[in-house]
């Protein structure tokens, strides 16, 4: 493995300890003051690095016979060749961070984790996120981070002086982006460098899809509807291709990564900006003066009286099969220590929440930057929020991201879009052996 970056989180502490509830019987390798080293590789993003070497610290200050060093690898499809790559050869760090719901299942959970059913931490687990990191009975991942929202970040200052209200349907939307256009501002900001951020229009326009069809999880994962046969999911596909064929785009949407996007979006140069809310931690680094200028909306749909917000749970922190020994006795410990309170607190000083958490006991701050507010009242409200497809149907293709690039860059149409990637599900469906395909 040559991660693109490795963190070594050494505790600076004295002589070597039992790690708790563990004999030092129990501990295999170690190094040359006798402490055991355990690695933990997680993607390149702020919203996952800082929060790992936070926790990382906090755990050795108190375990100071355990080193754990922090490894990175890239997002997207790229980080998820890595990570298969890895499980496959044998060559995983001894836990590490990866997405919960369907990407996980094309990890081979059963084949390729180790089932974590009897740590103490499971009984803390919120029962929503606890199928979306399991296969049948086995339960296998540690949440990390919160709740995330994905909708659209918009440019309050911006909507104050053009005198916008907040849109709930997409005609409204649309109508306000011709006033931004109109004002000299990029009405809609889209960072293609970072292909996965292309995704948003489609994913995050779920709750729409689900409120247009509410059995359209269970009819997809038993492959009785698409993309490209449901008027429903077809819309999000429709939106990329509508914004850009309206000229709604910033100028330089195929080159720019997502760090540019908030920039932009930030100081009002763009006015909205459809992402996760994972981002706003990236946001209150670069930009802390212009924080609380930048709020939330769910994706607008149809219909303004069923508007709301498709939430992604949080990603787990998992053990490959290849973990044993002392190492798996640390990394059993530090789980623990990750879905509790204390970890809550440490994530949440380390990168600003991105939501609730899905742990109990663990609690929100007061002083939460404008947009994360904004998520909460669709946390409040009954029938606002539905989870992102990715957690409710094991069904989803590799190729999304590469696809609405296309399709968001006028390449392509949203119906090709659309087909295609149902052939992209096809293939994935097949790969997970599931009945139907």
């Amino acid at each position: 493995m040559n991660p693109t970056r490795r963190t070594v989180l050494a505790a600076a502490l004295g002589t070597a300890l039992a790690i708790t509830a563990c004999s030092p019987g129990d501990l295999g390798s170690s190094d040359s003051e006798g402490r055991t080293t355990i690695t933990f590789l997680v993607d390149n993003s702020d919203a996952s690095v800082r929060p790992a070497e936070g926790l990382a610290e906090a755990f050795m200050a108190d375990h100071p016979d355990v080193v754990i060093e922090v490894e990175v690898r890239p997002q997207g499809g790229e980080g998820d060749n890595v990570v298969k790559t890895r499980l496959s050869t044998g060559d995983m760090a001894d836990m590490f961070l990866y997405n919960s719901g369907s990407l996980l299942q094309a990890l081979k959970p059963r084949e390729t984790l180790l089932p974590l059913n009897d740590e103490p931490f499971v009984d803390r687990l919120d029962e929503t996120f606890t199928p979306t990191v399991s296969s049948g009975d086995r339960i296998f991942g540690a949440p990390f981070g919160a709740a995330v929202g994905g909708g659209v970040l918009y440019n309050r200052a911006v909507y104050d002086r053009i005198g916008l209200a907040v849109p709930k349907t997409w005609t409204e939307f649309m109508a306000n982006n011709a006033k931004i256009k109109a004002a000299g501002v990029a009405p809609v900001v889209q960072t293609y460098q970072d292909t996965w951020t292309s995704q948003l229009w489609v994913l995050a326009d779920f709750h729409n899809v689900a409120a247009a069809e509410p059995d359209f999880a269970d009819r997809y994962t038993a492959n009785q509807t698409s993309y490209a046969t449901s008027p429903a999911a077809l819309q999000g596909f429709r939106h990329l291709q509508e914004i850009h064929d309206a000229g709604y785009l910033n100028a330089d949407f195929a080159a720019q990564k997502y760090e540019d996007g908030l920039e932009e979006l930030a100081t009002g140069k763009g006015a909205h900006y459809p992402i996760l809310t994972f981002v706003i931690g990236t946001l209150e680094t670069n930009n802390p003066g212009e924080v609380d200028d930048v709020g939330l909306f769910a994706v607008p749909g149809a219909d303004a009286a069923e508007n709301g917000l498709t939430v992604w749970l949080p990603g787990g922190v998992y053990v490959p099969t290849t973990t044993e020994g002392a190492e798996l006795a640390a990394v059993k410990e530090f789980l623990d220590f990750v879905a509790s309170p204390a970890g809550c607190d440490v994530q949440t000083k380390a990168y600003a929440p991105t939501g609730p958490y899905v742990v109990d006991g663990c609690e929100l701050p007061a002083d939460l930057p404008r947009a994360i507010q904004d998520m909460l009242p669709y946390f409040d409200t009954d029938g606002a929020r539905t989870p992102a497809l990715e957690f409710v149907s094991p069904v989803k293709g590799p190729a999304l991201e590469q696809i609405t690039v296309e399709v968001g860059s006028g390449i392509r149409s949203a119906e090709d879009g659309a087909a295609l990637y149902d052939r992209d599900v096809a293939k994935q469906a097949k790969q997970l052996g599931l009945p139907g395909w």
